[in-house]
């Protein structure tokens, strides 16, 4: 396929989530047009296997929709951090619990408005230890089977794109 030449980026408004942006941009054929997306570092989804199998999930509350979302461990990765170090800080801030990670794989959240990766991790060995969930965050830990986490996503019980996402990563591990 055709590639669009960049010809300008300008940052619309910046905040210390993301970055608001606007390109310039040349088609292949001449014609001059405008993209407007959000940039940031990317972030990091981890998926807490037990030792019994179960998965642990997250039920919290999500503001754009006012309703909860059931969801894998997430967030951010800051200035900074690498993506492994924000799987291991948002593991224990939102279950406490910490283990060994195994990097799957990397998924574009929204590729048509948004440059941000999403890593995602499976994490065994797990240790519990104490969370330190932010001021904003109120969260829930759910243990689930990987049958009852399909069932939940045939449901639309869980409804988040970036969990469904992972989920397909990692459910092959889980046969």
């Amino acid at each position: 396929m055709k590639r669009y030449k960049k010809l300008s980026e300008e940052i619309l408004h910046k905040n210390p989530w993301w970055t608001y942006k606007h390109d310039k941009f040349q088609l292949p054929n001449g014609k001059e047009g405008d993209y407007y997306y959000f940039d940031n570092p990317g972030g990091s989804m981890v998926v807490p296997i037990l030792d019994d199998g179960r998965i642990i999930l997250v039920r919290q509350y999500r503001y754009l929709f006012d309703k909860d979302g059931i969801e894998f461990c997430a967030g951010g990765i800051e200035d900074g951090q690498t993506p492994e170090g924000a799987a291991r800080a948002e593991l224990e801030e939102e279950t406490g619990y910490q283990g060994d990670l195994k990097f799957i794989g990397e998924f574009a959240s929204s590729q048509g408005f948004s440059k941000e990766l999403v890593r995602v991790f499976l994490v065994k060995n797990l240790k519990k230890e104490e969370s330190h969930p932010e001021e904003t965050e109120e969260i829930e830990i759910l243990l689930k089977t990987p049958e009852e986490i399909d069932k939940m996503i045939e449901s639309n019980e869980i409804w988040g794109g970036e969990t469904m996402a992972a989920w397909a990563m990692v459910r092959k591990y889980f046969k």
